[in-house]
């Protein structure tokens, strides 16, 4: 699969494929950096943004969206599952094998969903030009991001199941882009999979 990114027009006028002013860049998808340091008590301390993969009274797994370490804490501060935490992680000395959620800056909770109706025409033209197979990204204008997936006509229902299969990736990306919501669309031939807030 080979991704590609650039602007392109909107022929029917539609704004909410309308590549945002930098659509040469992929925006807002870029690494973000996670700092670990030791604190006095001999804890390792993590800040980052991590995806909330399992939740129960008494505890939660959290995933770093960045580099995919995972994080099994041994308290549950109020976070859900496919929650997305932007905060700091502290490990529990003395083994430091459990963490610590000692920090949440914004907490959002994230969904993905498969909507009825069809990507936009300007999502349709991006697919028209690419052979089956590219995948390529725009920036929406305003928050978040646009993934138009060409793929053979006859396969576009496994190819959204294969989409709609990877809930976690799709919603780690979401997480790393700062948006709430992934909507998936498709017309024959096209899988749209839009990162929105």
């Amino acid at each position: 699969m080979t991704e590609q990114d650039g602007p392109d027009a909107d022929p029917d006028g539609s704004k909410d494929d309308e590549p945002a002013p930098n659509a040469g860049e992929v925006g807002g998808d870029e690494p973000v950096m996670t700092t670990d340091e030791v604190n006095a008590d001999g804890a390792t301390e993590k800040d980052g943004t991590f995806l909330v993969t399992a939740a129960d009274e008494g505890s939660a797994v959290l995933k770093d969206v960045t580099d995919g370490q995972v994080h099994a804490l041994s308290s549950n501060p109020g976070v859900e599952r496919h929650d997305a935490v932007e905060g700091v992680v502290a490990s529990d000395p003395p083994l430091n094998v459990s963490w610590r959620l000692v920090e949440i800056r914004e907490r959002r909770a994230l969904s993905v969903e498969e909507s009825a109706e069809s990507p936009t025409a300007t999502t349709k033209g991006i697919a028209a030009e690419r052979d089956a197979g590219d995948l390529t990204r725009r920036p929406r204008a305003g928050t978040g991001e646009i993934h138009v997936i060409t793929v053979p006509e006859g396969t576009t229902e496994r190819a959204v199941r294969d989409v709609l299969d990877d809930e976690e990736g799709l919603l780690a990306r979401a997480a790393r882009l700062g948006v709430s919501r992934v909507e998936i669309r498709s017309a024959p031939g096209v899988v749209s999979v839009r990162y929105m807030p």
